[in-house]
């Protein structure tokens, strides 16, 4: 029951972008279409699950062990990007239209407070191995979530009639706010 309530928590309660506000940076740039929020989610997922894995043990089995805590965040950093750099590699080879359609957010991904974040909150809440997992897959399938959601409502709203002051950021904003505001409506849940 346990993990089901840092599934709950992590996906629609504390969401990442829309709770916590971290992630701001690819949720408004790559959220102009599904295809590419998709791309965009699947590679967040990735690169989220196995850097806070990697991160737990290397904060557990080296940092904490060695009392080189001091140096959490900027080896949580360079495994991030050495991560985002195979993830770029492989979708160049594998997708690469996807490669060109994520352009610049790719390598955004290694400075997503995000992917930081969550490896961080993970040791600051004392997770163990397979809490830190769920925790994580929990958190990217949220983000990935509040992604495609805002991404099919932007598709939406280019279809629409728009006010010329409001096209643009400004719309998006106000729409992440609301949706933002929708997941609140989950805070009583858990």
């Amino acid at each position: 029951m346990e993990y089901v309530i840092i599934f709950i928590a992590a996906v629609f309660v504390n969401n990442i972008v829309l709770a916590q506000f971290l992630g701001i940076c690819p949720f408004l740039g790559v959220s102009k279409k599904v295809d590419t929020a998709v791309g965009m989610g699947a590679a967040v997922m990735f690169v989220l699950t196995i850097s806070t894995l990697v991160t737990f043990l290397i904060q557990k089995y080296i940092l904490d062990i060695y009392g080189l805590g001091f140096m959490q965040t900027i080896s949580f950093i360079l495994v991030i990007a050495a991560l985002v750099q195979m993830v770029e590699i492989i979708l160049k080879k594998v997708s690469p239209a996807l490669y060109q359609a994520l352009g610049v957010f790719l390598p955004l991904i290694t400075t997503n407070c995000c992917i930081l974040g969550v490896a961080i909150l993970v040791i600051q809440k004392e997770y163990n191995l397979l809490q830190t997992v769920v925790f994580a897959i929990s958190t990217a399938i949220g983000f990935a979530l509040a992604l495609i959601i805002f991404a099919g409502i932007r598709e939406q709203l280019a279809r629409t009639s728009v006010p010329e002051g409001m096209k643009g950021t400004p719309i998006a904003l106000i729409t992440a706010g609301l949706l933002a505001m929708a997941f609140m409506g989950f805070s009583g849940v858990v």
